[in-house]
Parts: C-alpha cells; structure tokens; sequence
C-alpha cells in the first residue's frame, strides 16, 4: 500500500492561504488543513510547531511578495508611503489574512524586508536613533490597524454591503435632532465607514508622517 504523499513547505502554505480565504483564523484549524491535503495533522507538524506559527508563515508570504522589486526611491516620507500602499494592495488581494498579520505578526523573512526599510527610512528622516524604535512601532500598528480595518469591509457580500448602507441611511437621514442634534445637522454629509477607503488611508497616513516630520531636530 502506497503510503501518503508527503507535502512540501510552500505546498502546505499554498493550501493554508486558500482555505482562509473562506474561513477566519478562530475557525482555521492543523486539522482543517490537513483534511483538505488528505493527510494527517502530524505530517504538518513537522514543518509547524503549532498553529500560530502557520498562521504567521501564510502572512509572511503576503509581505515577501508586498516587497518584491522594491527599491527605495524618494525621500523617507515617500519611502514608507511607497511601502504603505504596497502592503496595502498585497493585503487588498487576500483580505482574510490582513487580520491575521495585525493578530500574529511575522517573524519571516517578509516582516524583516518591511522592518529593515521602514527603519532605514526613518533613520533617513534625521530622527535621533533613539526615538526611532517608538516612531517605528506606532507606525506600523497604524497601518496594520488601517490595512485589516479595510480588508475586513471588503470580505462582505454585496447583499451585507446594501443592508449595511441601508442601515447607515436610516440611523442618521432619521436621527432625532433632539436627542442628536450634531449628528442630524451633518447628516447629509456624513459617509459611510466603507467609503472612500483609499483616500482615508492616504490623508490617515500623511498626516501622521507629518507629525513625524514636525518632530524633527
């Protein structure tokens, strides 16, 4: 009797990240997987200690292929905008694993491409190196929060995305100006929190670099 087949690494990975296309990380299970690749979870522990350190593996790939033919250009702002936008378009592809990146992060070889020039282009920016690492962590919980936050919007169903304007219509058009006078004087420009999405996340993002560039020496 022929025994299973053994599968590779990247093959697991590949798997890993069309199964969380449908289900979210509470869901994903070793075991899950592993039913879907016809083998058992112990064939996949071998390549992964736990859970956790797949769900971490899956993100990473999307920041390898985020970085892929980079090179830096521009000044530090334009820089770590360049970086931004691309993780967000690679994240944009495979909205289910953006939460998973802010959740888990990654240790992989794509957290450090990301790490390594975020860093750089601060360093470029005349920051003090020792106000470097705190700049650098609010940064990017900033964008890893903005990333799933619109990764998550866009994983609904048209047919939730009406229900949810329709909602959205009826609690501010029909808001009391008694009990909510502010919300009813701008309720007719008011958006929805899925619109816009790409310039929210420009203007989120310049203006938190330009608190960094008042900051300087």
């Amino acid at each position: 009797m022929a025994g299973r087949r053994r599968w590779s690494t990247e093959e697991i990975l590949d798997t890993a990240a069309e199964l969380l296309q449908t289900t979210d990380a509470e869901s994903f299970s070793v075991r899950k997987l592993a039913a879907v690749l016809g083998t058992d979870s112990s064939s996949l522990y071998r390549h992964f200690r736990n859970k956790t350190e797949l769900l971490r593996a899956v993100a990473d790939r999307i920041l390898v292929a985020a970085m892929d033919g980079y090179r830096p250009e521009g000044d530090w702002r334009q820089r770590i905008t360049a970086v931004a936008l691309r993780l967000r378009a690679a994240f944009g592809q495979q909205p289910p694993l953006a939460a998973i990146w802010g959740r888990y992060a990654s240790g992989g070889a794509g957290s450090r491409l990301v790490m390594d020039e975020v860093l750089a282009a601060l360093r470029a920016s005349g920051l003090p190196d020792e106000q470097i690492p705190v700049r650098y962590h609010r940064l990017v919980v900033l964008l890893a929060a903005l990333i799933a936050a619109e990764a998550g919007a866009s994983s609904i169903t048209p047919e939730e995305t009406e229900q949810g304007l329709e909602q959205f219509r009826v609690a501010v058009l029909g808001a009391d100006p008694e009990r909510f006078p502010a919300l009813a004087h701008f309720a007719r420009e008011v958006r929805p929190l899925g619109a816009d999405r790409e310039a929210a996340f420009a203007e989120i993002l310049a203006a938190h670099l330009a608190q960094i560039e008042a900051s300087l020496p």
